[in-house]
């Protein structure tokens, strides 16, 4: 959508590459609408739209009221009528609270139409601990709504696939619900803008190559998997880290190559295991026949725990470098 080409490779954060997708999309497109709750306020509660309003104006950078269900069908609305809404759900929790509009009304419409009407709408949620925001505000939200068709689901672990991965869904004309990481906004790294840098849809991103081991990770847990398989390397394992970075639809190929090199599969959440996208992967690749040489695991979020205020037990509870390595190594042993 844009014809953007100015600053290649510049080493930004993944902050900055949330707010220059939106900014460059709004540039390059008049029918995109960036609305939500404080999002032309002092640049959004995360800071990742600085600028915006000043630049657009009021009329493209819109805050709403706290009615998730209500602006998220408005921009379900605005998207069948001609424009392209970006929407910002403000922590990844309140997806519920939209649950009729994103559920039972965005990704049934072209169908109900007939395929007579698109759905460019993409819905921005924000999640993940760290942040010390306590149980109703540290969910990442990735695996509730992969079971709807009509419906895709994008994540981003890094500054390039915050500013590659978002530009794709903002430019697809169906309705995408997009992932940040409130814990990665700070991270750094040098990537394109422009649109060459815009992600293909549906494609999982392989962080690191790797023979003896594969680790399948999103958003946090994709930059801690890096890091482990780093660790790992000192000691001669070598992993292969993949971020499937789109969980509908799922590039199952991309994982199944790399298992059938590996034959040792290690997913890693920050989610329960039961009914998210890490079981799905197992489910599928095991009734595909892959050639496992031990059972895959999951490393998880305990089953019976809610994410704590306390820093320390947060801590705790999260997977941590040294887990994802520790689950990585017993398996390539």
């Amino acid at each position: 959508m844009s014809t953007h080409t100015e600053n290649p490779t510049e080493t930004l954060t993944y902050r900055d590459g949330i707010r220059l997708a939106l900014e460059d999309e709004l540039a390059s497109d008049p029918s995109v609408i960036f609305i939500g709750e404080d999002v032309a306020n002092e640049g959004g509660v995360f800071k990742t739209s600085v600028g915006l309003v000043e630049r657009f104006g009021p009329e493209r950078v819109r805050n709403t009221p706290i009615c998730e269900n209500g602006f998220v069908g408005v921009a379900l609305g605005m998207a069948v009528t001609g424009l392209r809404p970006v929407v910002e759900i403000m922590f990844a929790d309140f997806l519920p609270t939209a649950g009729d509009a994103i559920v039972n009304e965005v990704p049934k419409f072209r169908f109900m139409s007939g395929g007579q009407y698109e759905v460019p709408l993409t819905i921005r949620a924000i999640g993940g601990g760290t942040g010390r925001f306590g149980t109703q505000h540290s969910a990442t939200g990735e695996s509730w709504f992969i079971a709807f068709p009509g419906l895709k689901v994008a994540t981003a672990s890094s500054p390039a696939a915050a500013y590659g991965v978002l530009r794709a869904a903002i430019g697809d004309d169906d309705p995408v619900l997009f992932l940040e990481h409130k814990g990665l906004y700070g991270r750094k790294a040098a990537f394109d803008r422009g649109d060459a840098a815009i992600a293909p849809v549906g494609k999982a991103r392989v962080l690191r190559a790797g023979g003896d081991v594969t680790i399948v990770a999103t958003l946090l847990m994709a930059d801690r998997a890096v890091a482990a398989a780093e660790t790992l390397s000192e000691e001669g394992i070598d992993a292969e880290v993949i971020d499937p970075t789109w969980l509908r639809p799922l590039d199952l190929d991309t994982i199944a190559e790399s298992v059938g090199r590996t034959r040792r599969l290690l997913v890693v959440e920050e989610q329960v295991h039961t009914g998210g996208w890490g079981a799905t992967v197992i489910a599928r690749l095991a009734s595909d026949g892959a050639p496992f040489a031990k059972p895959p695991q999951a490393l998880s979020l305990p089953e019976n725990l809610l994410v704590p205020y306390s820093p320390p037990l947060e801590d705790a509870l999260l997977p941590s470098v040294d887990a994802i390595a520790a689950a990585a190594r017993a398996l390539a042993h």
